[in-house]
């Protein structure tokens, strides 16, 4: 096997044990985007198992003497003549030096974002939880009890009365 499609089949196979594939499915709300999960993770690893089987093995060497005795030795020293002077070239990796440094700020962009995200998600859970419970009390509460909890909204119809301002 070629040391590029060796190197391959390792980082898939270490990549493949990187991704939390339990955790990225809990974060998924729709049917449809879990079957689209489990599509993507099924040809994930069927492409992973392949590179592990296909590439990640040696070649078994060829038995000359076998086929010596059954063709005869001329032509089979021909053909491992022609066989030995076949030269693979080494894969060399000019790609990945170019792409690491963006795909490394990529991923703390990433990091940015899910920490932003969070924090949103934070705030506007608390305010989902403000708006509930001032949807059960409504009914019940008066307007002294409302501006309590929101000031600024006091402050505004305050000056709109000092100010004669009715909205018409």
């Amino acid at each position: 096997m070629s040391g590029a499609g060796k190197k391959v089949a390792d980082v898939a196979f270490k990549a493949s044990r990187k991704i939390d594939w339990e955790g990225m499915a809990k974060l998924l709300v729709s049917d449809e985007a879990r079957k689209e999960f489990a599509s993507l993770r099924r040809a994930f690893d069927e492409v992973n198992t392949t590179l592990q089987t296909k590439f990640s093995q040696e070649p078994e060497p060829i038995d000359w003497e076998y086929y010596r005795k059954g063709i005869g030795s001329r032509l089979v020293d021909m053909y491992k003549e022609a066989y030995d002077s076949v030269q693979v070239p080494k894969y060399v990796d000019t790609v990945t030096p170019e792409y690491k440094p963006k795909f490394d700020q990529l991923l703390v962009d990433l990091k940015e974002a899910e920490e932003k995200s969070l924090k949103e998600s934070e705030r506007l859970e608390k305010e989902i939880a403000e708006v509930q419970e001032l949807k059960k009390k409504i009914s019940t509460m008066t307007a002294d009890e409302y501006f309590e909890k929101h000031p600024e909204l006091k402050k505004k119809f305050d000056d709109e009365i000092r100010n004669d301002n009715w909205g018409y």
